[in-house]
């Protein structure tokens, strides 16, 4: 999530959503139609746990099946104009091309994604490098206790160190088996599920290990600095 425009805060009025979803429906969203889940798929949701007990669908989320453009000020989404920059609290500092990262392990992984706008989606799939192998390349020092997730226009986004390396956060370059669309992040994109995705930088430019954190540009902006949905720590 980068720099929504107003009608990224648009919210579905709770009975117009239930008639649509009972309908299996689809409903208007900041000038956007999204299929919304029917009352079945969203029960099914709801009885679904995760290995570590919680609803797959976080308090007041509901269901879309395809993953929102939320705006923003788009970066250059050329490969061959990338580089990655990591760096800060590192023995070993390091920039990738787009090339250079294909050519590091890759990972297939299945998420879900959760907006602070109130929708979720189950499932979508990405592939990426593990936020944990670049940290390993760069030797990361103990003194490192924060992830600052840089992107175009000056965008960063903060994550504790331990949820930065947790095995399914990527640098992420191909959603739904496709290369990224500009309007997500293109080329590459931080992808960080555990959280709502707001923390998830698009037009990614840099990972800079910190040793205090560094609230970035939502959470200065009275975003709640943790962003953990199912405790819904939308605002600070």
């Amino acid at each position: 999530m980068t720099k929504p425009d107003a009608s990224d805060l648009v919210t579905v009025p709770r009975r117009t959503l239930l008639r649509t979803a009972l309908a299996g429906g689809v409903v208007a969203i900041g000038g956007g139609a999204y299929v919304i889940a029917n009352a079945q798929e969203t029960e099914k949701a709801r009885a679904t746990v995760r290995n570590d007990g919680k609803s797959r669908l976080p308090p007041s989320q509901y269901l879309l099946t395809k993953l929102r453009d939320m705006g923003g000020t788009e970066g250059d989404p050329s490969a061959a104009n990338f580089k990655l920059k990591v760096y800060g609290e590192v023995d070993a500092p390091f920039e990738l091309t787009f090339k250079e990262l294909l050519a590091l392990p890759q990972t297939d992984q299945s998420c879900d994604v959760h907006c602070v706008t109130k929708w979720t989606m189950l499932d979508a799939t990405f592939t990426g490098v593990r936020v944990k192998e670049l940290a390993d390349k760069a030797k990361v020092r103990k003194a490192a206790r924060h992830v600052i997730f840089e992107a175009a226009h000056g965008y960063t986004s903060n994550v504790p160190i331990a949820e930065a390396l947790a095995p399914n956060v990527l640098v992420a370059h191909r959603h739904d088996g496709k290369a990224l669309g500009r309007a997500n992040g293109a080329p590459v994109r931080a992808l960080v599920p555990d959280l709502y995705f707001w923390k998830s930088a698009k037009w990614l430019t840099g990972i800079r290990f910190v040793a205090k954190d560094e609230p970035g540009y939502w959470e200065t902006r009275g975003y709640h600095n943790h962003a953990d949905p199912w405790r819904e720590e939308r605002y600070g």
